[in-house]
């Protein structure tokens, strides 16, 4: 019946605006009127009482003084296309921040665009790649002389490099982490210095190995990540895949035969994983609450990825479900995460007091268990 209805008003609508010129002539009600400020003209200012003490506002608008004549100008006429903008990378896109004696690059890119250009920075100047790990952000080079290093770059360290030996070895840690902002990363580099001649492996120190060695590379890779871009970047497959994918992940239950997920992350990448995980299964997330670790999701509708309002049409003819549709249908639950350990339980609530039915915590903790990674 309300399709019906919906085709009936379609018919009325187009036999009653065709050939009507009311409505779409020169003179109807949905003419052209990007020509009509040609016809305005200005009026003389408003004067107030001669008792009224007043200030003076000028013009928010004036009208500049010399204006073509709109006798001289067709009453019809293409307004002309803006000029396009020029597109040249931002310089504000990779930044040096700085808190007491450390030092980092913060990117407005997400950390699957930043890797790719950290890698390459240091694969050009010399270093080879040891170990690395997509999945976490992390790579860690061999131990090197600044001679093994590409002419440019052991030149520059070595005349901003103070107490390290010419012929000391060196390696250092890249750690490339989601930043406090929405898509953005932030680079940390961390140094280590041994004798030369020694075998020993020297481990990272929790602060800075050689502050003025990390700071020449930081200033260094800030170049050249700003060049890279402008030259067209890449984008790492794998780290988008798996840069939020902890490294351990089972299903078990609790003491209470509650089925629970455990995660070996730490908090933030367990909280993106989990949202990404429950948009590739195509779960609605209705709400989130990431201090309280909470995802409010509704099984009985579809992932709302990049979802567009219907149209005049869609809406005529019934084919978006109205409010009270979905909200019959819902199947709303709670998707804890909780903090235990060094890793992070995912859990399935029905409410904050009410554990959901085992088959459902199941079907979600599986979903979200087959798309991790």
């Amino acid at each position: 019946m309300k399709r019906l209805a919906g085709f009936s008003a379609l018919a009325l609508i187009v036999s009653s605006t065709s050939g009507c010129g009311w409505l779409w002539g020169e003179n109807g009600y949905f003419r052209d009127r990007g020509s009509d400020y040609l016809d305005a003209r200005q009026t003389a200012p408003m004067r107030l009482p001669a008792d009224v003490q007043a200030k003076r506002l000028d013009p928010l608008l004036p009208v500049p003084a010399q204006v073509a004549s709109s006798t001289a100008t067709p009453a019809e006429f293409e307004v002309p296309r803006p000029q396009g903008l020029q597109v040249r990378a931002d310089e504000r896109e990779f930044s040096l921040q700085r808190s007491g004696d450390s030092r980092w690059v913060v990117a407005q890119r997400v950390p699957a665009e930043v890797w790719p250009l950290v890698r390459q920075f240091f694969e050009d100047n010399g270093f080879r790649i040891a170990s690395e790990r997509p999945q976490t952000g992390e790579f860690i080079t061999s131990w090197q002389r600044f001679d093994e290093l590409s002419t440019s770059m052991a030149r520059s360290l070595s005349s901003r490099v103070s107490g390290v030996a010419a012929d000391a070895e060196t390696r250092v840690r890249v750690r490339i982490e989601p930043g406090v902002q929405r898509n953005t990363s932030e680079v940390f580099v961390t140094s280590a210095v041994r004798n030369a001649g020694s075998s020993a492996d020297v481990d990272f120190v929790a602060g800075s190995g050689n502050a003025n060695l990390e700071a020449a590379l930081l200033d260094e890779m800030l170049v050249s990540m700003a060049r890279g871009v402008e030259q067209g970047g890449s984008v790492s497959l794998l780290a988008a895949r798996d840069y939020d994918a902890p490294s351990r992940v089972s299903l078990s239950e609790d003491g209470n035969g509650n089925p629970v997920l455990n995660l070996g992350a730490d908090f933030d990448r367990a909280w993106s994983g989990v949202g990404r995980s429950l948009e590739l299964g195509n779960v609605r997330v209705d709400d989130l609450n990431r201090s309280l670790g909470l995802y409010y999701i509704n099984m009985a509708e579809g992932a709302q990825i990049n979802e567009e309002k219907p149209g005049f049409f869609g809406r005529m003819f019934g084919s978006a479900p109205s409010k009270e549709e979905i909200e019959a249908r819902a199947e709303r639950y709670q998707v804890r995460l909780t903090p235990v350990g060094d890793g992070v339980q995912v859990t399935v609530e029905k409410d904050l007091n009410t554990v959901a039915p085992a088959d459902v915590s199941r079907r979600v903790l599986s979903l979200i268990q087959d798309n991790l990674g």
